[in-house]
């Protein structure tokens, strides 16, 4: 659910990045944070919760070129959620307000079932807190395409993708930095776009 501060004509926005184990939802964070763009003092520290084998990490920035609904400038805050299923509590702790999700896919063969099985893990912690995937923005994306078993696209959009209307999909290799804007510009565009129309039907 998305924060209006008056005070500060913010629009916050919170976007999580899930997927399995290891998949890379860390290093896109890690990226991001080391090369947006921001003013001074328009971004916020790049926090680490650790558990004894996982962790969850989130920041929030302010884009030098911050788009503006109805004189709000929007600030993203970006989340990551613990991989593995032992940390399914607080997993649906950071869902809590999510406002779009970014579904980090590792494209090796033998991590698909583990692909699929996150995906759908998200789609319960969901409807656990009341909320349908159908009504958020998400975009998947497919990273480790740098490894020789990256399985085909075609392939990972048919097990994660395959229903009436397509999300869209990245490629990536996170650690490079190649797909890791282009997936970020993509959700925050979707969202942006949500809250264009809403903020429309509200004035009409």
């Amino acid at each position: 659910m998305a924060i209006i501060n008056q005070a500060t004509k913010e629009l916050q926005v919170k976007i999580v990045y899930y997927g399995p184990a290891m998949g890379g939802k860390t290093t896109n964070l890690v990226q991001v944070h080391d090369q947006v763009q921001t003013a001074q003092g328009s971004k916020g520290k790049l926090v680490s919760l650790a558990t004894s084998s996982d962790r969850t990490l989130f920041f929030d920035f302010l884009p030098i070129e911050a788009m503006s609904i109805k004189g709000f400038k929007t600030k993203f805050q970006l989340y990551t959620v613990p991989g593995q299923v032992i940390y399914n509590t607080t997993r649906q702790l950071v869902l809590r307000g999510v406002d779009g999700i970014v579904f980090v896919a590792d494209s090796q063969y033998e991590k698909m079932a583990e692909n699929v099985e996150s995906l759908a893990n998200l789609e319960e912690n969901l409807k656990t807190l009341k909320l349908n995937m159908a009504d958020i923005p998400y975009v998947l994306q497919y990273n480790k395409r740098d490894l020789a078993n990256a399985a085909p696209v075609e392939y990972m959009d048919f097990l994660l993708n395959n229903r009436e209307v397509q999300v869209p999909s990245f490629t990536s290799t996170a650690h490079k930095c190649e797909g890791v804007f282009e997936t970020l510009n993509m959700i925050t565009r979707l969202l942006l776009n949500k809250f264009i129309s809403q903020s429309v039907r509200t004035a009409a």
